[in-house]
């Protein structure tokens, strides 16, 4: 009867080791299956504190600072992300003194494509002096255009306002620009020196 108990004892530990076995075993294939369909989304490249300067023949043409940059590599349409804001410099060869400023809360670069996005109290100053204010700017640098469908309010460097209550679509480099249902305070002097 010992001998018995013995076998039994033997038997359910031999089987129950054999049942831990099984489990973890398949445990496992599904956590690599689970892994090989998984997301590549996330940064190959992180930067803190970012101060980024970009140069073309010698010349800064534009500075970027971020609390924290992000580079995603692995995916099918790579981009960078500054999550907790940007601020960037760029300069023009003509007034090399006076920079233009972008502000935003966020922005995000698809670097193949080449277009540009920014969000969150986007704040443009020109190095002509004109302010404008908006939640989302496209930039799309291929194109040459940058656009948004927010409001935009503009304020000119002798103190004259425009807002664009559904919009605007411009040059890049602000040279001209269009607003989408606009009303201002011009100067009619600046008004009339223009149409000459």
């Amino acid at each position: 009867m010992k001998f018995i108990s013995n076998i039994s004892y033997k038997n359910i530990a031999c089987l129950f080791s054999c049942a831990i076995f099984f489990i973890l075993t398949s445990c496992e294939e599904d956590l690599t299956k689970l892994k090989g369909s998984q997301s590549k989304n996330f940064p190959s490249q992180i930067i803190n504190n970012a101060d980024i300067v970009q140069r073309d023949s010698g010349f800064v043409s534009l500075r970027a600072k971020a609390p924290i940059i992000e580079k995603y590599e692995l995916i099918d349409s790579p981009y960078i992300v500054a999550r907790k804001g940007i601020d960037i410099q760029f300069f023009d060869k003509k007034k090399p003194k006076v920079p233009g400023k972008i502000t935003a809360k966020y922005a995000r670069i698809f670097e193949y494509k080449k277009f540009y996005e920014a969000k969150g109290d986007v704040r443009i100053t020109t190095n002509e002096g004109q302010r404008f204010a908006m939640q989302s700017i496209y930039w799309d640098q291929r194109k040459n255009r940058i656009y948004t469908k927010d409001t935009v309010y503009v304020t000119m460097e002798d103190g004259s306002t425009l807002v664009g209550a559904n919009g605007m679509t411009a040059k890049d480099d602000f040279s001209e620009y269009t607003f989408f249902n606009s009303s201002g305070d011009f100067n009619s002097k600046r008004i009339s020196e223009n149409k000459k």
